[in-house]
């Protein structure tokens, strides 16, 4: 019997980040949680940023709490889009901008009339503004400073790989997110890039998911007070590695990685670029062994989250659970909103923006901080079966069922309305999903699992999951009351 393995994941989310160890042994996965810490974002002269010292310092403790622990692995899997610039010496140019950020406003309008339909023919990327696409744009009009002296722009997860080995490569699977890179011939879109001013010399080589870039830095081993081991270019961006992880064993199977985003789509060889996807705003980004996830982003848990911070400054501090109880005490399908309706995306007092896209409906008001986390969790099933009805007409075939992975996973009412609302069967776990695919792609990277399909199989045999069946209700008529709620604001 193989020996175990140890693995050390680094698993960055908007809201918080982890270091969890994994071991594998016996075809089977346990994790052990290293470390926790929160990612603040903050402001700095007027912009939203990252604070990378803070993030780097974490990693380190990270670090230093596997002492006394062979690894046989490190890897680091973050949030899409957001990179940090280096100068010609290595060093960074000031901290990340956070991708909440208003400095991309006007920039989707911007680039439209500079590429036109050649942005998604070429890219295959579903239309975000925070896209790295908009923010290095937003640079180039600004003439801002920074570019002048950037020799290499890096992805959050390809920085912290940088930090950690010296090595400065870009991973497929956060690449394919900047809406700068051509799916089909697996390159940078350089034609696209040179008639919008972004300088080709600041993009890395693009190496595949779970490429072995070489060993921590002795330096960094030394000051944690542990041995050096392999980092690894594991799925870098979360969404990647949480799919790794879907413990699917039929064909026709859908996810929704259930995060701060939910980010709902199906695994595939080959992109799919057409007309029909375009009109759907459907995206096609990597994921491990060269597939795409082709996939929708959706505003996800950050609803709730927003709602929730709201809640404690005005002395309300409930915990996760005990605002899901409250929604589930509460009227279903009373109040529903567009979880993509654009003002949601900026930080702050989500309530009263839940407010003035019921004003804007005609809808009643929420009553009750129940009823307002009630009307995120219907809104978002509502939302799935939008996506899904998109998927299966896009992909000519019906999905029989929905994986839900991450830590969404753990609320309960949305699983069965989710189930409820799509009339799927909805399998939800695992919870840690990200961190278990960020540890099994570096398994497959050192040879201990073999390809997707084993990989897949110890999560079965590792992890629990939760079963929910549809239940008879009438969602048809709340399905077209939400479609006739989104038409509304369209036309405004």
């Amino acid at each position: 019997m193989m020996a175990e393995r140890t693995y050390l994941a680094f698993d960055f989310g908007a809201e918080s980040g982890r270091a969890i160890l994994g071991r594998l042994s016996g075809g089977k996965l346990t994790l052990e949680e290293k470390h926790r810490f929160a990612n603040p974002m903050g402001k700095l002269n007027g912009r939203l940023q990252w604070n990378l010292l803070g993030q780097w310092e974490q990693i380190k403790q990270g670090l230093r709490a596997t002492k006394g622990i062979a690894l046989d692995g490190i890897g680091v899997d973050t949030w899409g889009v957001d990179f940090g610039l280096l100068d010609s010496a290595g060093d960074l140019i000031g901290n990340p901008t956070m991708y909440r950020d208003p400095c991309t406003n006007g920039m989707i309008e911007d680039v439209d009339a500079i590429v036109g339909d050649d942005l998604y023919n070429t890219t295959g990327i579903q239309t975000m503004p925070f896209n790295t696409l908009y923010q290095l744009r937003s640079l180039v009009k600004k003439a801002c400073p920074k570019l002048n002296h950037a020799s290499k722009m890096l992805l959050m997860p390809d920085l912290f790989n940088y930090l950690l080995t010296g090595i400065a490569k870009a991973e497929f699977s956060i690449v394919s997110t900047t809406q700068m890179f051509d799916p089909v011939n697996r390159v940078w879109a350089g034609e696209l890039l040179d008639r919008m001013g972004i300088p080709k010399s600041l993009l890395p080589e693009v190496i595949p998911t779970g490429t072995v870039l070489g060993p921590l830095l002795l330096a960094i081993a030394a000051e944690c007070e542990i041995e050096s081991a392999p980092v690894v270019a594991t799925a870098g961006h979360d969404t990647a590695s949480a799919v790794v992880s879907v413990p699917a064993s039929s064909k026709n199977w859908c996810y929704i990685s259930s995060g701060t985003w939910s980010l709902m789509g199906v695994e595939l060889d080959l992109p799919i670029i057409n007309a029909k996807t375009r009109q759907y705003n459907y995206t096609n980004e990597g994921g491990y062994g060269g597939t795409i996830r082709f996939l929708k982003n959706i505003m996800g848990m950050w609803l709730i989250q927003e709602c929730r911070r709201h809640f404690i400054k005005q002395g309300y501090e409930h915990s996760y659970a005990e605002l899901a109880q409250m929604a589930t005490d509460c009227e279903p399908f009373k109040v529903l909103v567009d979880p993509d309706y654009a003002p949601f995306a900026s930080p702050g007092d989500m309530p009263e923006k839940i407010d003035q896209y019921c004003q804007e409906t005609g809808q009643t008001l929420p009553t009750s901080r129940g009823a307002y986390i009630r009307a995120c969790v219907d809104s978002l099933a509502l939302k799935y079966r939008q996506t899904l009805e998109g998927l299966e007409d896009i992909l000519g075939y019906s999905i029989d069922t929905i994986h839900i992975v991450g830590g969404g996973t753990q609320n309960e009412l949305l699983n069965q309305s989710t189930a409820n609302v799509c009339k799927k069967k909805v399998v939800a776990g695992p919870i840690e999903a990200t961190a278990i695919g960020n540890i099994l792609v570096q398994a497959m990277a050192t040879g201990v699992i073999a390809n997707i399909a084993e990989a897949r199989k110890v999560v079965q045999n590792s992890f629990p999951v939760q079963h929910y069946e549809p239940q008879p209700s009438d969602v048809d008529a709340v399905y077209s009351r939400f479609l006739s709620y989104q038409k509304a604001i369209l036309r405004d």
